[in-house]
């Protein structure tokens, strides 16, 4: 089976620095699997993502998805940033419904009818003609994730999602992305500057620990899925945290 996600020896510099961010990087990723990516701030992470979707084209390598190089691939994959970016002048299901209608061959009506169908599946069922200042922080991160589901994609990029929401509200997002993936099976990477959220939603933990990334260092999460918050305190997983800890203190003090 073809590796859902693979990087061979991509490269890429940005036109105003002199180095290369991202240097000779291979990795692959297997199909169905969530691995979360931390690092310092300004390390890479990002850029990786944007590497990925296409924003970026590597100076050197080649990125593929599913064994093909993105270079010929459409709607491969589906990105949600920290910001759920939500039209506020488009109701939440023309929000929802608006990969459908880039990708075209739907009408109007059918668009809307599967925009629907989605946000019921996230839990927002009945909130379709709602505008998004009417929803919460929580309730527009499903809104934003149901509009990434319709890209069609199976894998899905998710840059820092829940960063901007309050504490429980967080932890309830948690728990509803990784019922979410189970039940979807889909791959998705997910970057986060929080240790924890790391080990409590990935099956491995990959590590940008240097500038500039030369590789990912992978560490296994030894808790099995399902999983809930009492797995973090497990000796195994507190001292998985502490070593993640380490290597991120040491990054930001070199």
């Amino acid at each position: 089976m073809s590796a859902a996600l693979e990087f061979q020896a991509v490269s890429y510099q940005y036109p105003a620095e002199a180095f290369n961010l991202i240097d000779r990087l291979s990795f692959s990723i297997a199909p169905g699997s969530f691995h979360c990516i931390i690092g310092a701030s300004g390390c890479g992470k990002s850029t990786i993502f944007r590497l990925i979707n296409g924003l970026l084209v590597p100076n050197a390598g080649e990125i593929q998805v599913g064994g093909t190089p993105i270079g010929g691939l459409r709607q491969y994959c589906g990105y949600m940033p920290q910001q759920d970016l939500l039209f506020p002048w488009r109701t939440v299901g023309q929000n929802v419904a608006l990969p459908l209608e880039v990708r075209g061959g739907l009408s109007r009506k059918e668009r809307l009818y599967q925009a629907e169908a989605a946000l019921d599946s996230v839990g927002l069922a009945g909130y379709q003609d709602k505008r998004p200042d009417e929803l919460s922080g929580g309730m527009r991160q499903r809104a934003a994730f149901a509009r990434t589901m319709q890209t069609g994609a199976d894998l899905l990029l998710l840059d820092e999602p829940f960063s901007a929401l309050d504490f429980l509200t967080r932890l309830s997002m948690q728990e509803w992305l990784l019922d979410q993936w189970q039940r979807l099976g889909k791959t998705i990477l997910f970057i986060t500057h929080d240790v924890e959220e790391a080990l409590f939603l990935s099956q491995s933990v990959l590590v940008a620990a240097e500038v500039p990334i030369r590789r990912l260092e992978e560490f296994p999460v030894p808790a099995p899925m399902p999983r809930s918050r009492s797995c973090l305190v497990q000796p195994g997983m507190t001292a998985l945290r502490e070593t993640l800890i380490g290597l991120l203190r040491k990054q930001a003090a070199s």
